[in-house]
């Protein structure tokens, strides 16, 4: 199937690159969630995308350890872009929904998370993902899962 002259697979791969050209420019420019939080991306495919953050004092709660709302943002970000990945070139994405669910807290001086971010229902209108925060042992910090709303790009 194409598109103005674009292969499907091609225009998807465009947009993946894209997204990494605009998170690599955030960062360079001192923007976004990546430079602010130390949200950073490792991987990104068609409907899976993983990300990683760092925890520090600018990630710290009352606690004193990572707030729930950075982990909450970095889920955000891996469940968003894999459906960003999954969407047709003349489609964007906003979320309607987020839903996480804490099971351990995270020290300000752990070793960084990994959150695997998978799209799960791709359609018209919405979008579904989830994601899994993972610490540096490989136990389980947060799940959930997001709703997004599907509009077009014009």
């Amino acid at each position: 199937m194409e598109h103005n002259g674009i292969s499907a697979q091609a225009a998807v791969a465009k947009r993946i690159d894209d997204l990494r050209v605009l998170l690599e420019h955030g960062l360079a420019q001192g923007l976004g969630v990546g430079h602010s939080l130390g949200v950073r991306m490792r991987t990104l495919e068609v409907g899976r995308t993983v990300w990683t953050l760092q925890p520090s004092p600018a990630a710290a709660n009352a606690m004193f350890t990572v707030h729930g709302g950075v982990i909450a943002t970095l889920m955000d970000t891996a469940m968003g872009s894999a459906v960003y990945t999954s969407l047709p070139a003349d489609l964007f994405y906003t979320t309607l929904e987020l839903k996480v669910n804490f099971v351990r807290s995270v020290n300000l001086d752990a070793a960084a998370l990994e959150c695997v971010g998978r799209a799960v229902h791709v359609g018209r209108r919405t979008a579904t993902a989830e994601a899994r925060v993972t610490n540096s042992a490989g136990k389980l910090v947060a799940h959930g899962s997001c709703t997004c709303l599907l509009t077009p790009a014009s």
